[in-house]
């Protein structure tokens, strides 16, 4: 799922990848209600003020439950498609790493992963909902989670039987982004070593 620059270029190499690697996949526009297509800062090495401006604007705008709606759509889509096994996973990044978690708790996906998501505190009184599987990727020294913040949420969820929660020490907010300020080259890979693991465990 798309993070606050929208469907760009570097959501749809990602998609790209995993449909390479044998995953039927869809990442829908989120911000459709609020401009249709958007697609900012195509590259995080040269990233546009402007665009991150907007992204921002976008951001605050943002309907929570009306992108679980739009989700909930898209995961009985994926079910329907003739090309689909029957299970569906989700995997989103900041915004996208909240809306993963929502997912989780509102819906019957088969499982969820999620990076560096923004708010999920907003929502932990949503965790006892989680009946699938879920595994969440937190930043240690993440600008948009402070440390407390990030204390409560794995003091609310570590001990639930169905998630998965790892942090990564030292690691900026989109540590995961190849070419941002923050990549992290050995946290992005170990992150994206083991979302592939949780994924190819529970949907093959």
């Amino acid at each position: 799922m798309q993070y606050i620059c929208g469907v760009n270029k570097v959501m749809r190499d990602i998609a790209d990848d995993f449909a390479a690697q044998g995953y039927l996949v869809a990442c829908p526009d989120l911000f459709w209600r609020q401009e249709p297509n958007i697609q900012l800062n195509d590259d995080p090495a040269n990233p546009n003020p402007e665009h991150f401006k907007r992204a921002l604007e976008l951001n605050d705008g943002f309907d929570d439950e009306a992108a679980v709606n739009d989700l909930t759509a898209t995961l009985n889509f994926l079910r329907s498609h003739d090309a689909c096994s029957g299970t569906v996973g989700n995997l989103g990044y900041c915004l996208g790493g909240r809306t993963a978690y929502l997912m989780a708790a509102r819906t019957d996906t088969d499982c969820s992963v999620g990076y560096y998501g923004v708010n999920i505190q907003g929502y932990l009184d949503e965790a006892d909902n989680i009946a699938k599987p879920l595994m969440l990727h937190l930043a240690g020294n993440d600008e948009f989670c402070p440390t407390d913040i990030a204390a409560t949420i794995v003091d609310r969820l570590d001990p639930l039987p169905q998630t998965t929660l790892f942090e990564y020490e030292g690691a900026g907010h989109a540590f995961a982004l190849a070419g941002g300020q923050n990549y992290n080259e050995s946290a992005s890979n170990l992150a994206n070593q083991r979302s592939l693991t949780f994924l190819k465990d529970q949907l093959f």
